[in-house]
């Protein structure tokens, strides 16, 4: 089987070390086995993503010695496939609308008969104040917040779901107590990121996923949308994150470790991978 891995950034800030080490692991796992490295651009965050930033990452990966089939994927060009996905989740019962806010979902989680609030992949485990008793009937309602019933999904799934982690089997456990209702679409995007990273991996034939581990729980849920919508799951590994000297995750803010800050001071490319271990 051919190895075809991705690196999928929003343009949304500076590519920063643990951006370069992220890709550079992608790229060189299918170089090695002869197969196919992409490039990938997630920029439904319409309201903070800029043309510069995307051509900075072309520039920036350019530099780091990676190469990738072109043009690349964006997802703003992919909503019809989104929405074709959720029409079929839709039609199966398995989503419905959700007008919580963030407060009212902070609000409700917290409440003295909830106990504390657990956390999910997403931040508070939503706790079902708009999860209706029966699948709502009818088309899907215009511009709406979707969420996946995650008990029904549980149902239609059935059992045996697992993924494979460096070799390891990796089963998904209670994922309505570990991850909750997920948003799968909202307003102003369309669709959320579970599902348009499991759309486009698929679509791409994508056979390893390599991303930080800070994205290890979401895995579940993807593997949860690929059963649902008969996609095959790809082997995914997780890898450590790039710290500062105080341990804490990078982030693009972070201009003083931005790929470009280095590469304007002098670095070169060999440096970084030094830097990061490789």
């Amino acid at each position: 089987m051919s190895v075809v891995t991705r690196f999928a950034p929003s343009p949304t800030g500076p590519l920063h070390l643990g951006h370069a080490f992220s890709a550079l692991l992608a790229h060189d796992r299918a170089r090695a086995a002869g197969g196919t490295f992409h490039l990938r651009i997630d920029d439904l965050d319409q309201t903070r993503c800029r043309p510069g930033w995307e051509t900075q990452i072309f520039v920036d990966l350019e530099w780091l010695g990676l190469n990738w089939p072109k043009p690349v994927m964006r997802q703003t060009n992919r909503l019809p496939r989104y929405r074709a996905a959720l029409e079929i989740l839709w039609d199966q019962g398995l989503l419905y609308p959700c007008s919580c806010t963030r407060a009212d979902i902070r609000a409700a989680a917290s409440a003295p008969q909830e106990g504390a609030p657990l956390h999910g992949p997403d931040g508070v485990i939503y706790p079902g104040t708009c999860r209706p008793a029966t699948p709502p009937a009818g088309p899907i309602p215009a511009a709406s917040v979707l969420r996946l019933d995650m008990e029904r999904a549980c149902e239609a799934a059935g059992n045996g779901l697992f993924y494979m982690e460096k070799d390891e089997r990796v089963e998904l456990g209670d994922m309505p107590r570990t991850a909750g209702d997920v948003v799968l679409a909202r307003r102003d995007t369309g669709a959320s990121y579970h599902l348009s990273v499991v759309l486009d991996d698929a679509d791409q034939g994508i056979t390893h996923v390599i991303r930080g581990e800070d994205l290890a729980p979401a895995t579940a849920i993807h593997v949860m949308l690929q059963r649902l919508l008969g996609l095959c799951t790809p082997a995914y590994e997780h890898h450590r994150l790039i710290r500062d000297e105080h341990g804490k995750r990078l982030a693009k803010r972070d201009d003083a470790r931005a790929i470009a800050t280095y590469r304007a001071g002098g670095a070169t490319s060999r440096e970084i991978r030094t830097m990061l271990g490789l």
